[in-house]
């Protein structure tokens, strides 16, 4: 069984944000490589979630990933940052023909044990028997999105923009990745009341 950790975990792309699901529970988001600095929107929400629920950065251990951290770091400043680091490990992920510039194994190719240990060291705080947290009591689900019609509909898409655009968050989250945000940034109470205005 997955642990789950509190903290939003920040992995470089996909293919390493499926690595580190397949080892722990929590909110991953993908930086999209050197997109997030271009990226006003996501880190605005990176700094939210900071706030609300504290991160930590997992990136490559190469040059680029270091350029990412510090560049976040930078940008975030160190509230609620922690910083989780894989060891250098020469090598080739499975899905790629050569290795990368430097030779080295990217979060993508790293053992589970290897990526639970670096987030063990990194301070996460893991959820004792994954005991729901405190804000998750009463849940926002994927019923009250499509019954709000934000999600399952025709114009579900214009109105989750204007949602969006409404709660400054980046305006190409999809249904279950607003679902996710809107947990972990309001209770259930919170973001009623706010679609009733």
């Amino acid at each position: 069984m997955k642990k789950s950790i509190q903290e939003v975990i920040i992995v470089e792309g996909r293919y390493d944000k499926n690595t580190v699901s397949s080892v722990v529970d929590a909110t991953i988001i993908e930086t999209s490589g050197f997109g997030i600095l271009n990226d006003k929107e996501k880190v605005a929400l990176l700094q939210r979630l900071a706030e609300k629920r504290g991160l930590i950065i997992l990136t490559d251990s190469d040059k680029a990933g270091f350029f990412i951290r510090g560049r976040l770091k930078g940008i975030l400043g160190d509230a609620n940052i922690k910083h989780a680091y894989i060891p250098d490990i020469k090598g080739k992920e499975k899905r790629k023909e050569t290795t990368s510039r430097e030779g080295k194994l990217g979060v993508e190719g790293m053992t589970k044990e290897t990526i639970l240990k670096s987030l063990i060291r990194a301070g996460a705080t893991f959820l004792e028997n994954n005991d729901a947290m405190p804000e998750k009591a009463a849940v926002i689900t994927k019923t009250d999105l499509f019954d709000l019609g934000l999600s399952g509909r025709d114009n579900s898409t214009l109105m989750r923009q204007r949602l969006l655009k409404q709660l400054n968050l980046p305006e190409r989250l999809t249904a279950n990745g607003l679902l996710e945000v809107l947990n972990i940034l309001y209770t259930r109470d919170d973001f009623f009341e706010f679609i009733r205005k």
